[in-house]
């Protein structure tokens, strides 16, 4: 039988993701109490690295994060995983929870919903659980999809559709020519008569 002194296996993915995402509940429940200094104390005060979604700072102490949450709190944030995963570090005593979220931010007709991706490192502390790491970002938009080639079919129908035009353009203007010089004799026809009438009034 295993030693008693022997390592505890990491808990598989699927076993902490529950945890991970009832910590996650407890952060969002956080924000709804509009209270900063209740969000921030989820917050490792001694070791943290916080990115978050809407400032440009790289947040590396509780006071500072207390400060970000009293001007965010007031977006009314509510936030919805919509997709996510868990890494197991350090025997189960720590992991990582990262994937995409969805906010709720603003109040009434005006409140609009902003899709980002996440990342938190959740370590325990005398049994309780902290955030030492969180990153949030702005999801990009999704990139244009790349023109579809075309098929040999429709290289065939254009090429096909290219030669019935030239066709009737070479057809046109053979006829177009062929009137033209129709019409040239014509002209000719006339002005050899109209050069004859004064011949025959002179021979009346």
């Amino acid at each position: 039988a295993p030693s008693a002194s022997a390592k505890k296996a990491n808990p598989t993915p699927e076993a902490m993701l529950p945890v991970a995402r009832d910590n996650f509940k407890r952060w969002n429940d956080a924000l709804q109490t509009k209270n900063p200094k209740t969000v921030a104390s989820l917050y490792s005060n001694s070791e943290l690295s916080f990115l978050p979604t809407v400032s440009p700072e790289h947040i590396k102490k509780i006071d500072s994060t207390q400060e970000y949450f009293e001007a965010f709190v007031l977006k009314n944030p509510f936030g919805t995983i919509t997709d996510d995963s868990v890494a197991v570090v350090d025997n189960g005593n720590g992991y990582l929870h990262s994937g995409m979220y969805t906010f709720e931010l603003g109040e009434g007709d005006a409140r609009a919903p902003v899709a980002a991706r996440f990342s938190y490192v959740w370590r325990k502390f005398a049994g309780d659980w902290k955030i030492t790491h969180h990153h949030s970002s702005v999801r990009p938009a999704q990139p244009s999809a790349a023109p579809a080639e075309a098929s040999d079919a429709k290289v065939e129908e254009v090429m096909k559709m290219y030669k019935q035009a030239a066709e009737r353009l070479s057809k046109e203007t053979t006829l177009r020519l062929e009137q033209e010089a129709q019409l040239r004799e014509v002209i000719v026809e006339l002005e050899e008569i109209k050069k004859a009438i004064p011949q025959l009034a002179s021979d009346k």
